[in-house]
This record gives structure tokens, sequence and C-alpha cells, in this order.
């Protein structure tokens, strides 16, 4: 949760102890927490996605290729280029920052996986993280909640008081 004064990172805050104020301030820094992480995670995801679908490629195998057959060659997500492959047994596989290294299928393939199992094990270390964060939120959300409505309370019995004096 919130490390206040003297307390260390990850102990629990009481949240019933805090005023109004500080706890709008620890809602605000949970939902930018809750916003990163969801962020990241549709990243992830995205990437994720991108690692299957080269590995269905290389996975469809070198005798689904034709060297006499033309092939579009993506140069961005939105423009290709008209190509042929030279080699159908060898792909071109970015390991990362534009840096590329020719493997044969198999290895294409291995490299593949490996990425894809990676991420999938980092998504759903992130999904119990959010879970957690988005649970953190909604439980400051309602000790919040009663705050105000104990300070309105008091407020309107306060007015009260005064009319009646």
């Amino acid at each position: 949760m919130a490390s206040r004064g003297g307390q260390q990172q990850g102990e629990g805050v009481d949240l019933t102890t805090l005023t109004a104020q500080q706890l709008t301030a620890v809602k605000k820094q949970l939902d930018g927490e809750v916003e990163h992480l969801s962020s990241s995670y549709a990243q992830l995801a995205a990437a994720l996605a991108k690692f299957k679908e080269c590995l269905r490629v290389v996975q469809s195998g070198s005798s689904s290729f034709d060297k006499e057959k033309s092939i579009l060659v993506p140069l961005t997500n939105s423009l290709y280029v008209k190509g042929q492959l030279a080699d159908p047994d060898h792909v071109l596989v970015d390991v990362g920052t534009g840096f590329y290294v020719e493997k044969d299928t198999k290895s294409a393939a291995e490299f593949y996986e490996a990425k894809v199992k990676d991420l999938t094990g980092n998504i759903q270390g992130l999904d119990g993280i959010v879970q957690a964060k988005t649970n953190n939120l909604r439980v400051v959300e309602e000790v919040l909640r009663q705050k105000v409505l104990v300070l309105v309370a008091k407020h309107h019995d306060s007015r009260r008081e005064r009319r009646v004096k």
C-alpha cells in the first residue's frame, strides 16, 4: 500500500486512521498505478500477439513457401512491398532493438516459443498485481466514502445545534 512516516514500503496502513485528504492522495496514487499497470498490460498483450503470429508463420513450415511465389513483405504496419522468398528454410528474426539474426525455421520457432512463454508468465504476474491494486483502490474508495459521510453528518448535526440555540 502506501508508506507513511517511518513505515517501510510494503507495510500496511490502517486506512481508518488517515484523514480524508490523505485518503484522497492515496486514491490518486493508486489510480495512477492502476492506469500505468493497465497500459503496460495492454502493451505486453500486443507484443504477445505479435510473437504468436510470428510463431504461427514460422511453424507453418518451409513446405508452404514456394520460391517462385511472390509474397508481401511488411515495411511498417501499413506499408508492404512485393518480394520473393530467397531461402524458405531460413528466416530473419528480430531479436530486439532493431537487430536481426538469421536462423533456421526450427531455431526461430524455438525462439518465438520461448518469447511467448516468457510474455505469458509476465502477463499473468502483471494481471495479479493489477487485480491487487484495483482491490486496494476499492477499499480506499470505500473508506473515503465512509469518512465523507461521517463528515457530512457531523456538519449537519452542528448546523442543527446552532439553530436550536
